[in-house]
């Protein structure tokens, strides 16, 4: 069985506060992009998980999200078979996107149609949250608003069509350094999560796009100023608007021409800003159903 494990973009990012258990209460709007890695399955008749992937630098034991959600369902149901997995990364890792979360959730969909578990998207999604709080959403996908840290997940109708341009600047960024150079008593602008919501019922793109914001985005601005500089660039040509997704470093254009998308791409990658330059479009339930 192969399965897609696709990447998210943050269309909207709040953090409201710290919580006594050290967690950040959010708001987000999330969204699927046609951008993925590839996680192929097999049963095996001796019992394990053996799991291999493309780079080298990437865990392959229960270090690997992927190794831990499929161990989690094959435990709770006693599965005696084994399991062989190999992850072939396409997105960019601790960037922003979701990757490891996507993966994870992948591995959660395919050990349930594998071995027959007969688990539903929402009894999948209760498991998934233990092994990330952006496990959920990706099992779920399309476009969302997700809450409390990330796990109370309200599907939202899908967005118009758009492009959606991806470049990661060769730098990582992990969302412990986020936290870390967030200052909550001091964020200058919260996002309008609310105003974004009606935008998306009254299906108004470019409403929607210039109320797009993540608090994030300036204490890393400040460390990587090539961020800010990928994002000018993206909207000097063409995009509604240019943010950085999650916990950066990637940034993403949304655009409502692919002629302009495409254009774009080819001024970024002689830019040298990105090392990974994408060019795609939005993932909509409706459209898979």
């Amino acid at each position: 069985m192969r399965l897609r494990a696709m990447a998210k973009i943050n269309l909207g990012l709040d953090v409201l506060r710290k919580r006594e258990d050290g967690y950040h209460e959010v708001r987000m709007i999330m969204q699927t992009i046609q951008m993925y890695d590839l996680l192929d399955i097999r049963k095996k008749s001796e019992p394990g998980i053996v799991l291999s992937t493309n780079l080298p630098y990437v865990p392959s034991d229960e270090r690997n999200l992927v190794y831990k959600a499929a161990k989690l369902l094959m435990d709770e149901f006693d599965v005696k078979e084994g399991l062989s997995m190999k992850l072939t990364k396409s997105i960019p890792v601790a960037a922003g996107m979701a990757g490891g979360s996507s993966d994870a959730a992948a591995a959660f969909v395919g050990v349930n149609r594998l071995f027959r578990l007969g688990l539903s998207e929402e009894e999948l999604m209760k498991r998934a949250v233990q092994v990330g709080a952006d496990v959920p959403y990706c099992v779920m996908r399309g476009t969302a608003l997700a809450e409390g840290i990330g796990e109370k997940l309200t599907s939202l109708p899908g967005l118009p069509r758009c492009y959606v341009l991806v470049g990661k600047p060769g730098i990582n960024v992990s969302t412990k350094l986020a936290y870390e150079n967030l200052k909550l008593d001091s964020i200058q602008k919260h996002p309008d999560i609310d105003g974004m919501l009606r935008d998306i019922e009254n299906q108004d793109l470019k409403s929607l796009t210039s109320k797009m914001e993540n608090v994030f985005e300036p204490g890393i601005i400040r460390q990587y100023p090539v961020i800010q500089e990928i994002k000018d660039l993206m909207e000097a040509n063409g995009a509604l608007k240019a943010m950085m997704s999650g916990s950066g470093p990637t940034v993403f254009g949304i655009f409502d021409d692919r002629a302009k998308m495409r254009e774009a791409a080819e001024v970024l990658k002689q830019s040298h800003l990105a090392k990974t330059v994408f060019a795609t479009q939005i993932y909509n339930r409706k459209d898979h159903a």
